[in-house]
């Protein structure tokens, strides 16, 4: 167990031991309960402390280790050395579901969300092959569905119930919330 502790970056870095110090990029998952959000920045901070860049990023609804899991991928674009838009990618089959369009909210309406969708699009025909990308939207944001349809998205009229008791999907103000399910054939 002493080597466990030998060993640690953290405690290397509170003791001040002489390290080499590469930039990192730190991708937190928000509901990573293996190594928490407060864990990895306060890694982060000790980090910079000792003289190193790091870039702490915390992808909210992820869990631990999200980014490596084999069939998912996370699309980002940066402007300025931040992170200002991101997508999420699942494969399913011969098709794959697209999830998580976030976009900065003081960069809405320059077609972020557009060139993130298409993006990921390309990216999971070109990767994975897929023929087809689909999603969950909720059913009470009209102009939502409305905008996707836009994207040349269609309704499949199928409806999944909204996952109540998850916090991966926030707190819930009305009890009424569903999903409706959403494809494109690419190509």
């Amino acid at each position: 167990w002493d080597s466990i502790f030998e060993a640690n970056p953290q405690l290397m870095l509170e003791r001040g031991e002489k390290v080499t110090l590469p930039p990192l990029l730190i991708m937190q998952g928000g509901l990573d309960d293996n190594v928490p959000p407060a864990m990895q920045e306060k890694f982060a901070n000790a980090w910079r402390a000792a003289g190193g860049k790091v870039r702490y990023e915390l992808f909210e609804g992820c869990e631990h280790e999200w980014i490596a899991t084999p069939g998912h991928v996370t699309l980002v674009r940066e402007e300025d050395g931040a992170i200002i838009a991101c997508v999420s990618l699942k494969r399913t089959g011969d098709e794959a579901y697209l999830g998580m369009l976030t976009t900065k909210p003081t960069l809405q309406a320059r077609g972020l969300g557009r060139a993130m969708v298409r993006a990921a699009e390309a990216w999971a025909a070109t990767h994975w092959g897929a023929r087809a990308v689909h999603m969950t939207v909720i059913v009470q944001r009209p102009e939502l569905v409305a905008w996707y349809v836009r994207l040349g998205y269609s309704e499949t009229g199928e409806r999944q119930p909204f996952p109540y008791g998850d916090e991966r999907f926030g707190l819930p103000k009305r009890p009424d919330l569903e999903f409706t399910v959403l494809r494109k054939v690419l190509g």
